[in-house]
C-alpha cells in the first residue's frame, strides 16, 4: 500500500477532518507542514498535475496576500502564481492530499476517501 501525502495546515479544521479520514482508514500517511516546509517550483506543478488544476484554482481568493499583490488580474502567467504560492504558501487551498499520481483537495473533507481504495 503507498503512502498518502497530506499537505496539512493544523489550524485550518477541513485539513484536520481530512488527515482523521485518513488516519481512521489506517493509511500510511506522511503530514508535510507546507506553510513551514518550503515548496520548490516542481513539487507545486506535479501537484497542480496531480489535482488537474490549473495554479490559478488553487489560489485562496480570500487570502490578504491576493488582494495585495492584485492575482485577480490576468496579466499573472500560470508561472507567476505559482511563484507567488511559493513565496506566500497561505495562498494555496488546502489541505491537499496525494496518494501515488493521483491528488485530492480536501475541500469537503470527504474527498479524501476518493483515494483511499
Amino acid at each position: 500500500m503507498s503512502k498518502f501525502i497530506i499537505y496539512h495546515n493544523p489550524r485550518c479544521s477541513k485539513s484536520r477532518q481530512a488527515l482523521e479520514i485518513i488516519k481512521q482508514n489506517n493509511c500510511d500517511y506522511q503530514i508535510k507542514l507546507y506553510l513551514d516546509e518550503p515548496i520548490t517550483f516542481k513539487e507545486l506543478e506535479s501537484i497542480l498535475v496531480k489535482l488537474q488544476m490549473k495554479p490559478r484554482e488553487l489560489l485562496r481568493k480570500g487570502e490578504s496576500d491576493f488582494k495585495l499583490n492584485n492575482l485577480s488580474d490576468s496579466k499573472h502567467s500560470d508561472v507567476d502564481i505559482i511563484n507567488f504560492m511559493i513565496k506566500f504558501p497561505k495562498l494555496m487551498e488546502r489541505p491537499i492530499i496525494i496518494k501515488d499520481k493521483k491528488a485530492v483537495l480536501g475541500r469537503p473533507p470527504e474527498n479524501v476517501n476518493n483515494l483511499i481504495v
